[in-house]
This record gives structure tokens, C-alpha cells and sequence, in this order.
């Protein structure tokens, strides 16, 4: 297989060629692209130390996942156990885009699920950038500050010794989810476009004579 058959079958998986779209379906993606656009041009503007991202309605969608994260990798040690609340959060908006685009071939949905992973690195931000300060309330009402070890990022970044480059990371998460999510949106929005050319041809009514 050359190159350029590699780079054929990536532009088909990620922008195949729709065919006869639905004027109704194509109605209900745009709307959902619309808010989409306005819901994450606050969450790009706002910088991580605002915590806007975290103080939104997704946290707490995002916030089941992340608990479930540290059920599922328990039984992998200490480390794990904490990290793995972060990584479920990643990892979900993951599974789903890859759903998406196979073996359902449904690029806009998954463009909407980069989305939804680019919100949770800047969801994720203001947690890591709290590292050490530990001012963020947690769930059971403390702050990091005043149980040791119970802040995720706290114990991940001093156990693997960067705890004071915390503000750095989280900058890097924020600036990451601010690209991925401006992909999605050129993403989706370029599918809709070529789903626009593609809507299905409205019957035409014969006037009587």
C-alpha cells in the first residue's frame, strides 16, 4: 500500500462522500453545531484560571466518568487508581469518535466528539494548575490543602516530580483543548458543508393545469 492510498482511505474514513442527506437530520446537526460553536467559544476565551470550563454544566456530566476512572483502574496500583480518573475522562470522548467513525462512518458525529475531548483537557486544566495549591473543593467537601494525598494531580505530580511545573501543564492542557476544539469545529463544519451540496431533492409539486 503506498501513501498515497494510505492518505485516500484517512480522507475517506474522516470525510467520506455523503449521499442524499436528509433535509431534517441535516437541520438538527447544524443546530447542535451552532451550540456547540457558542457553548465552546467560552470555554476557549476563558483562560484555565478562571475555572470556567470546570464551574460548567459538562463538569458535571464529565465528573461520572472520571469517578468511574478510578473504580476501572484500581486493581493497577496506587498510581493508576488516581490517574485513572483524568484518563476515563479522556478516554470516553475517545471511544465514542472512534465509534463514530467506525463502523458507523458518521464524521460529524465524531468531530462532535473531538469537541467533547478538547472540553475535557480544559476541563482537566484547573485541577492540574490547583496542584499546589489545593484550593479547588473535592468531592466529600475538603480541599487538597487539607487532606494529603487526596488531590489526584497533587499525588501525581509529586510522585513523578513535577509538581511545581503545575501551572505549565495546565497551561499546555488548556492550549491543547483550545486547538482540538477549533479542529472539531472546522472539522464538522466542513462536513455539514459538503452535506449541504449533498441534501436530498425536495419533491416538487405539480400545480394543476
Amino acid at each position: 500500500m503506498t501513501v498515497s492510498d494510505v492518505l485516500a482511505a484517512v480522507k475517506d474514513l474522516l470525510l467520506p462522500q455523503p449521499k442524499d442527506v436528509n433535509h431534517i437530520i441535516f437541520a438538527g446537526r447544524v443546530a447542535v453545531f451552532i451550540g456547540l460553536v457558542v457553548w465552546g467559544y467560552g470555554f476557549i476565551t476563558h483562560t484555565w484560571q478562571s475555572n470556567y470550563v470546570a464551574e460548567s454544566f459538562m463538569h458535571n456530566i464529565n465528573l461520572p466518568f472520571h469517578e468511574a476512572g478510578h473504580l476501572f483502574f484500581s486493581p493497577f496500583g496506587r498510581f493508576m487508581h488516581v490517574l485513572g480518573g483524568s484518563l476515563m475522562q479522556l478516554l470516553m470522548p475517545l471511544i465514542c469518535l472512534g465509534a463514530f467513525l467506525y463502523p458507523h462512518r458518521n464524521p460529524f458525529a465524531a468531530a462532535m466528539a473531538l469537541w467533547w475531548f478538547a472540553e475535557n483537557l480544559m476541563d482537566l486544566a484547573p485541577y492540574i494548575g490547583d496542584a499546589r495549591a489545593g484550593e479547588l473543593p473535592l468531592l466529600g467537601g475538603v480541599t487538597g490543602s487539607e487532606v494529603e494525598d487526596y488531590h489526584d494531580w497533587e499525588y501525581l505530580l509529586k510522585h513523578l516530580g513535577w509538581l511545581y511545573s503545575d501551572h505549565k501543564i495546565a497551561t499546555a492542557a488548556q492550549t491543547a483543548g483550545r486547538g482540538l476544539m477549533a479542529l472539531a469545529f472546522l472539522w464538522g463544519g466542513y462536513v455539514l458543508w459538503m452535506q449541504y451540496k449533498n441534501l436530498q431533492k425536495m419533491p416538487t409539486v405539480d400545480k394543476p393545469s
